[in-house]
């Protein structure tokens, strides 16, 4: 069987060698050219004009999944970032809280020392530990008590005013009645005349009145209510309440006078108690007058 063969009308030109060889010489020529006379800048500029879509449009994939990931990164690391300031800020208010607390006491602290060196009266500090849980009782329980030598009747007081009065004590606790308690009551004087009076008590931790005073009384709103001194339990002098509102009728005998205290009877911790009561001397008894002591009444015999 004979093998078909092809037969070749044209020549298929030189070898591959020769054609690498053609190459070669011919990129070296090229870039001598390019180099030393600079033909090729025009051919050049305007290929890259031509090929510039072309390598955006390659490029392009790869730098939208650039984009996309470090908007992702960036995306995750802001919400992080956002989710620790919220979490710093909270920690910052509490502290600053905590701060503020701790120079409105220390700023009280200083004001029951200063207090405690230009007063006559010993004092000894003491905190409260609890108030009672009764809404309808206005009392709270000092951490000083019968071991700290606290009496029943010593006063109670801030670096403003009086507080309250200590009614019971236990060996490690004592118990203060506030003024503002409605079964309480302070002898008083008006700071301005020196008009003696009685301030008393209603339930209510910013409300104290005046009562059974004649609507022709010379008492002013504003005026200051200090202890009067006379009763054995409260030094004289020490700020009580002040007169915030007075209501006249003549159709009563009595003005409707109400006052508001001056101390913090719901707002320190820190408090004062006066260790030294005043001294006064003990009432005289009543003469009880007997039968022989008694005058006697009859018919005179006549001499």
């Amino acid at each position: 069987m004979e093998e078909t063969q092809s037969f070749r009308f044209f020549n298929r030109g030189p070898g591959p060698a020769a054609r690498l060889v053609f190459f070669v010489l011919l990129s070296l020529l090229l870039l001598f050219v390019d180099a030393r006379y600079r033909y090729l800048e025009s051919v050049r500029s305007a290929v890259s004009i031509f090929t510039y879509p072309l390598q955006r449009l390659v490029a392009a994939p790869g730098a939208l999944w650039q984009q996309a990931d470090s908007f992702f990164t960036l995306q995750g690391n802001l919400l992080l970032d956002n989710t620790r300031m919220r979490q710093q800020h909270t920690i910052d208010a509490v502290q600053l809280q905590q701060l503020q607390v701790l120079q409105a006491e220390n700023q009280h602290l200083r004001d029951l020392l200063a207090l405690q060196q230009r007063t006559a009266f010993p004092m000894q500090p003491a905190e409260i530990v609890y108030v009672e849980r009764d809404i309808f009782k206005r009392k709270l329980f000092l951490d000083k008590g019968a071991q700290a030598n606290v009496q029943a009747g010593q006063v109670v007081m801030d670096d403003i005013g009086v507080v309250g009065q200590v009614t019971r004590v236990y060996p490690w606790l004592s118990e203060v009645t506030l003024i503002t308690d409605k079964d309480h009551s302070v002898p008083v004087q008006v700071l301005r005349n020196g008009l003696r009076t009685v301030v008393f008590g209603s339930g209510d931790t910013g409300d104290l009145a005046l009562r059974y005073i004649p609507d022709s009384a010379d008492i002013q709103e504003g005026d200051m209510l200090v202890t009067s001194g006379i009763d054995g339990t409260y030094p004289p002098g020490l700020p009580v309440a002040k007169v915030g509102h007075i209501e006249r009728d003549p159709a009563y005998p009595f003005a409707r006078i109400q006052c508001f205290p001056v101390a913090g009877v719901d707002r320190h911790r820190q408090l004062l108690i006066l260790s030294g009561l005043p001294k006064l001397p003990e009432r005289p008894e009543a003469v009880v007058e007997t039968g022989a002591d008694k005058p006697k009444r009859g018919r005179g015999r006549k001499p």
